[in-house]
């Protein structure tokens, strides 16, 4: 906690690895600025990868600023202010779902696989089969209305949005 309060060290990531495996002791850290939290006993190997997830989102964050709006076609997206509309109208989004989209627009024309997206936007890497990206992304469509054509499925890729203007 006071390190999340110290202007100097706010920006440092923590995560908690502690025998204390309640939910409300996992609350209660994650609340106090913990950006993970790991009971013990862990296994080493999902603590590395969730060291690396943490530093992949702490890099994105610091390498360059999100552009300030996107827009194509009848969509529109302001990061900073969480605007979403289409045709004027505002769209509300869940967290995750506005997390995709802009990613999608930060990175226009790239593919992301359905691993890539649960690593950057859900923030860990999944072995088995996960249909989490494709129900998001359908979802996402739906609120979109007439916008969500621009979300396209790349056959045997993932998903990715392409063309329109950045400003």
């Amino acid at each position: 906690k006071k390190l999340k309060e110290n202007r100097e060290t706010r920006q440092l990531p923590v995560i908690m690895l502690t025998a204390r495996g309640t939910e409300y002791d996992t609350v209660l850290g994650l609340d106090s600025g913990a950006d993970d939290y790991v009971t013990k006993p862990f296994r080493m190997m999902e603590l590395l990868s969730r060291i690396r997830a943490l530093l992949r989102r702490v890099g994105e964050h610091t390498q360059e600023e999100p552009k300030e709006e996107y827009t194509i076609g009848n969509l529109y997206v302001c990061p900073s202010r969480h605007i979403v509309t289409v045709n004027g109208e505002s769209i509300s989004l869940t967290l995750k779902e506005f997390e995709l989209l802009c990613l999608l627009l930060e990175h226009r024309e790239m593919v992301f696989s359905r691993a890539q997206l649960l690593d950057k936007i859900w923030g860990y890497s999944f072995d088995g089969e996960s249909r989490t990206v494709d129900v998001h992304i359908r979802t996402l469509r739906q609120k979109l209305g007439d916008a969500g054509s621009l979300i396209e499925t790349v056959r045997g890729g993932g998903y990715k949005i392409g063309g329109g203007e950045k400003k």
